[in-house]
């Protein structure tokens, strides 16, 4: 439609009353003030219009508080000027929000509010209607678990806390099982040597040969056989051996059996070098991941080769034929050991001479197994712990003899 539209001829005029202006603020100046309250007809309210009043729409038109009927609020009964219909609303916008006091128009007068209605100090709030907040989604953090739950996770956390790794265990269980073996290898390498058998054919006491050797003749035989068994030659360093008379010095059946004691021999000290190895592959271990570990390792392996030499003593006090028979049974075929007295590994080593090659081992053994022991004993400075009557004082104590321990 333009301006050059003509006008429908049946379209009627409609003429704008001023009087059914909005209600809006804006136009409240152009308003006159009322004298009296008078309530729109129902005919003239719209649809939009027909709200009930609110709480703070209560007239004060003398103290009755009476409420004029539907009403959008803009007019207040009892005289009042329609400038402060605004302010009316404005209250009524506040009231509506959570936790805004509710205002309550005074009459002009000064009579007293409407019963129900109270104003000043001491007024009850508005009860605002149920809103819908959604939660934050961090919420749900801030909701202990059951008692139950929070227990079973602090007992869990503690049991982390206190546990300590597998692998140092295991380490330390080998040193301690590595170190008697180790110390029952080193120790017959020194019985297997030319100085143990100096020591031995020179002493007070031992017996001689009744067959004709000789100090030195024992020296010089014994220590081709000690010799054959250390080193990688084969059974002809013994088989082509002869004596003054020019006859072979071993039979054939004593050169097969040290060839047996040399495999038996050789594969112990292979056994000592690998666990020594190992030995140092823990302790190296153990010194950079667990402290004081290398000390609980030796001192655990001194108390087992306590028990292992200790019984073994025993048993060879109580019955060493018997005790020295079984040992070459483990190691050696049955009647591939026995010879008889003019043989030259009896008249070499007679039975003296292995009670002695025990002894030193023993001893050698437990010596060493005590002196570990005492070395390693756990005491309370070793172990990081403060003497009784020192109070500790921010742990540094407790770290220091920690650090001292990790030997």
């Amino acid at each position: 439609m333009t301006e050059k539209t003509p006008t429908p001829p049946n379209r009627q005029d409609h003429h704008f009353d001023s009087s059914a202006d909005s209600d809006e603020p804006a136009f409240d100046w152009m308003k006159p003030a009322p004298t009296t309250s008078t309530a729109a007809s129902p005919a003239q309210k719209t649809p939009a219009q027909k709200t009930p009043a609110t709480e703070d729409q209560v007239t004060a038109a003398g103290g009755s508080g009476a409420i004029s009927g539907p009403s959008t609020g803009d007019a207040v009964t009892g005289g009042l000027p329609q400038a402060g219909s605004r302010a009316d609303r404005k209250a009524a916008e506040s009231a509506a929000e959570p936790g805004a006091p509710s205002s309550v128009a005074t009459p002009a007068n000064g009579a007293a509010p409407a019963s129900g209605v109270t104003s000043g100090k001491g007024a009850p709030p508005t009860k605002a209607g149920p809103h819908f907040r959604e939660p934050l989604p961090t919420s749900a953090l801030h909701v202990r678990p059951p008692e139950d739950e929070v227990q079973r996770r602090n007992a869990e956390r503690e049991l982390a806390a206190k546990s300590k790794p597998v692998l140092p265990r295991v380490m330390q269980v080998a040193l301690a099982v590595f170190y008697p073996v180790i110390l029952l290898v080193l120790a017959v390498r020194a019985v297997t040597s030319p100085l143990f058998l100096w020591v031995e054919y020179n002493r007070p006491g031992f017996p001689g040969d009744g067959y004709g050797f000789s100090t030195d003749d024992r020296m010089t035989y014994g220590s081709y056989t000690v010799d054959y068994l250390g080193n990688w030659a084969g059974p002809r360093y013994l088989g082509e051996l002869v004596n003054r008379s020019g006859d072979q010095l071993f039979k054939d059946g004593e050169v097969s059996h040290m060839a047996d004691v040399k495999l038996v021999i050789l594969s112990a000290f292979g056994a000592g070098i690998l666990l020594v190895l190992l030995s140092v592959i823990a302790i190296i271990y153990l010194r950079r991941r667990s402290t004081g570990g290398v000390r609980r390792g030796f001192f655990a392996g001194s108390i087992v080769t306590l028990v292992i030499i200790i019984g073994l003593g025993v048993l060879a006090f109580l019955g060493w034929e018997q005790f020295f028979t079984e040992f070459h049974r483990i190691f050696f075929a049955s009647g591939s050991w026995t010879f008889a007295l003019e043989d030259t590994l009896i008249r070499l080593f007679p039975g003296q001479f292995w009670i002695d090659a025990g002894i030193v081992i023993a001893a050698l053994v437990l010596l060493t197994a005590i002196v570990t022991m005492v070395l390693t004993w756990p005491t309370r400075k070793r172990r990081g712990l403060l003497p009784d009557d020192k109070p500790a004082t921010n742990g540094v104590d407790g770290l220091a003899g920690t650090a001292e321990s990790k030997a």
